[in-house]
């Protein structure tokens, strides 16, 4: 049987590149470790706040980020500082006065134990972060923020959802 030109040519194509087939990891390697770094380097500005399922937060359209702060989470039923309880809800709504006692005493350990030197000595750059529900009442928001202040805290910010700007027509 002759064979054309193309035919022979293809034949012997197929004999030569028959047992090479090679991969090469090199180039794979260094694409995942671009990628290990890209990741590395691009999470470290994210604050990550404690999430509660029962807390709806308020929305807002700030464009400022939030700065690693003491977090206070006011619940439905608790008021919990870096995520340990304080203060029960009906308690504190029950209490005269403005100041909560046993939030103050946890907000003076936190300072001594979270914040740099620097900010523990200056009154005003202290800050703390209040989570609350949309649909706390505003009685116990007052108290929290008082006691924010009784324990000399000088920079008190409301947690808040982001959302988009809204456009004006």
């Amino acid at each position: 049987m002759i064979k054309s030109k193309h035919a022979r040519r293809m034949q012997n194509h197929h004999k030569r590149n028959r047992g090479s087939s090679a991969l090469n990891l090199v180039s794979l390697m260094d694409i995942f470790t671009i990628l290990v770094f890209f990741l590395l380097v691009n999470s470290s500005d994210v604050q990550v706040l404690p999430n509660a399922k029962d807390v709806e937060m308020p929305e807002s359209v700030a464009q400022e980020k939030p700065r690693e702060t003491v977090v206070i989470l006011v619940t439905d039923d608790d008021i919990l500082i870096q995520g340990a309880a304080v203060a029960s809800v009906a308690d504190v709504m029950a209490q005269k006065g403005l100041v909560i006692e046993t939030l103050k005493a946890a907000l003076v350990s936190q300072t001594n134990r979270m914040l740099d030197r620097e900010v523990a000595a200056d009154i005003a750059g202290r800050e703390v972060t209040i989570m609350g529900d949309k649909e706390i009442p505003y009685r116990l928001l007052k108290k929290v923020m008082a006691t924010c202040t009784d324990a000399d805290y000088g920079r008190i910010s409301l947690a808040v959802m982001q959302r988009g700007a809204e456009t004006t027509a």
